[in-house]
């Protein structure tokens, strides 16, 4: 398989299918039509796509400063190149790919629509938030729409003819939706004036598609203000007539878009409801269900975000291979003289260290995010139990998922920057615009402290005897059992020790609740995270090398020295089973011993951040 310079598809591959077996998901009703080789199909698809299409609108799209609002006439024009790949994309079926077959979809697994997204994601993660927004907004209007709903917006959406946002986030309130003001009056149509105004909206305004069907959240008139007095609406930016065209221009207007560091081709716009009076809204489901409706989808949302971070790690990461590569500078640090030929940098010790760095980064996020794809699937299409685990899994893992990739997101570009050196700092390379990008995830979907607190408090301590964690648990230990007498001990005991500090972090918060030391909690909420985010990690690479090691063996036999590195440099297969058994034993044996001291410098209860006020970091507030 040639090297794809965006995403190691041989890796994609493993995780799928030797790994998580998603070709299996086909015994399921919902997703007996189709067969691994129409995954397949799907896949070199978007791979294709990805990189013939998407990529080159990338840099182009950036350095022409993306998006551009009009203040006179309140619409925003983005870049041609991303209109040509983006029109590529919706005629590719992509869009429709995740719907089910019940609304007129393709109803393909969400492990197997997301790997797929991971190749775009990489490419051009500016043009996927449309995607994106479409995909969230449709599956609410399917899921708790009238069939009426679904026929005027939720087919033309899936098919890409309309976008769709998310109109959550208000001026002044930011991840509080206690704070919501917006204000839906009912009429004696049914249908409901909406006003107030949005900000932070992704495809809130754009000209990819005729029409945006923006899902707001507002609170009726004379229902409790904060989160339990919400409804959801639908609010389109030109209403739609009941044969399902094109009708007049709702009370819906832009009134500007952020001018950001990343994905400055996904337009993020401010939206103003009703400054007429005349903004017309269709209610979702039931009244004062909002939350409840939101929530529903919440999870998808932020393993999406999982993947937005996971797609430029991974760009970055392949880029920076091919740059090792090539660029020669220095000589072995084992040849001598003045005279010593200079070699590739990927020939020196601390570069391998860097690349090896990412590879098992970048691998454990791509095991985390198809796992919980898998998980996704599974609570939809399994009964009782086997449900009951599956959503236990991703509702546990969620906020890790999002909180530890989008993070580290962050570092493995910058670590990509490191390899090219003064070159990587520079916009002639493309691993900064990486960067730049990735950046957004830590705050997308809610900010990573909220996640932390979330993981903290509603997913572990707060649980009903900690249901979801002891599942997770469950899973570690026959990961541990299958791993003895295939994996080194060291490897399978690192993990044990990772998930030992995890209880003893555990028992010290509920030790410091029951002393009134909630705050020191709360200081502590995303250093647990991070923790557990490894750990979590730790276990997917343990679980890789019980199937990989006796891969490797079954190629390799007994050999060894120049035998074996004869075989790894003529042998891809034999190549890649080595290198994924490296990446998890680097991963697992440096990782884990770094984890091992950020708990203990939780438990060892350290408050100073509890003592501190305003004063501490402006000064005296009186002089």
């Amino acid at each position: 398989m040639a090297l794809n310079p965006l995403v190691d598809s041989r890796d994609v591959r493993f995780t799928l299918f030797e790994m998580l077996e998603a070709d299996k998901l086909v015994k399921y009703p919902q997703f007996s039509d189709h067969d691994k080789d129409i995954f397949e199909d799907v896949l070199n698809l978007a791979e294709r796509l990805a990189i013939d299409t998407f990529y080159p609108a990338n840099a182009e799209g950036d350095k022409e400063g993306g998006a551009k609002y009009d203040p006179d006439t309140c619409s925003v024009k983005t870049p041609e190149v991303i209109k040509n790949a983006w029109n590529a994309y919706v005629e590719a079926g992509f869009t429709n790919m995740r719907v089910e077959t019940e609304y007129g979809g393709m109803g393909i697994p969400e492990i197997v629509t997301n790997a797929c997204s991971e190749y775009f994601q990489a490419a051009n993660f500016s043009i996927l938030m449309y995607a994106n927004l479409i995909s969230g907004a449709s599956y609410l209007i399917n899921k708790f729409g009238t069939d009426e709903q679904r026929k005027l917006y939720a087919q033309k959406m899936t098919a890409g003819e309309w976008g769709g946002s998310m109109s959550l986030t208000e001026p002044e309130a930011g991840s509080d939706l206690n704070n919501t003001k917006t204000k839906a009056v009912k009429q004696s149509d049914g249908t409901y004036l909406i006003t107030g105004q949005k900000m932070f909206i992704t495809g809130g305004e754009h000209d990819l598609t005729d029409n945006i069907i923006h899902i707001v959240l507002a609170i009726i008139e004379g229902h409790p203000k904060g989160t339990k007095g919400i409804s959801t609406f639908i609010v389109p930016k030109y209403l739609v007539n009941p044969d399902g065209s094109k009708g007049a221009r709702n009370d819906v207007v832009c009134s500007g878009i952020e001018h950001k560091m990343g994905i400055k081709s996904s337009v993020t716009a401010s939206i103003n409801f009703g400054d007429n009076g005349k903004c017309v809204g269709y209610l979702i489901g039931k009244e004062m269900e909002g939350m409840k409706i939101m929530f529903y989808m919440m999870n998808s949302s932020r393993i999406e975000v999982g993947f937005h971070a996971l797609g430029p790690s991974s760009a970055a990461y392949m880029h920076a291979i091919t740059y090792a590569r090539n660029r020669k500078q220095g000589s072995h640090f084992k040849s001598k003289g003045a005279n010593a030929p200079m070699v590739s940098i990927i020939e020196h010790p601390d570069v391998q260290r860097m690349l090896l760095w990412m590879k098992s980064h970048v691998e454990g996020m791509r095991m985390l995010a198809y796992f919980l794809s898998r998980s996704l699937d599974l609570s939809r299409v399994e009964k009782g139990d086997e449900a009951k685990t599956n959503l236990a899994l991703l509702d546990l893992l969620t906020p890790i998922h999002k909180a530890g990739i989008s993070d580290h997101s962050w570092l493995v570009t910058a670590e990509a920057i490191q390899v090219y050196g003064g070159y990587g700092y520079s916009s002639d390379y493309p691993v900064e615009q990486f960067a730049r990008d990735a950046k957004v995830n830590t705050v997308f979907e809610g900010t990573n402290g909220i996640q932390s607190i979330d993981l903290t408090f509603r997913k572990i301590l707060n649980n009903k005897e900690q249901y979801n964690y002891k599942i997770w648990k469950e899973r570690v230990s026959e990961t541990l059992s299958k791993a003895r007498g295939i994996v080194d001990d060291k490897y399978i005991g690192a993990v044990g020790r990772g998930m030992e500090k995890l209880d003893d972090v555990i028992k010290f918060f509920q030790e410091a609740l029951k002393a009134g030391k909630e705050e020191l909690v709360y200081m502590s909420a995303t250093p647990f995270q991070q923790s557990m985010y490894i750990v979590v990690l730790s276990w997917l690479h343990l679980w890789s090398l019980t199937l990989t090691v006796p891969k490797f063996k079954a190629l390799a036999g007994n050999a060894k020295g120049d035998e074996l590195q004869k075989l790894i440099n003529s042998n891809s297969e034999a190549a890649y089973y080595y290198g994924k058994n490296l990446s998890s034993q680097y991963f697992i044996g440096t990782e884990i011993p770094k984890v091992i001291g950020k708990i203990e410098s939780i438990v060892g209860g350290e408050d100073a951040v509890i003592k501190t006020s305003p004063a501490v970091f402006t000064g005296a507030l009186e002089e």
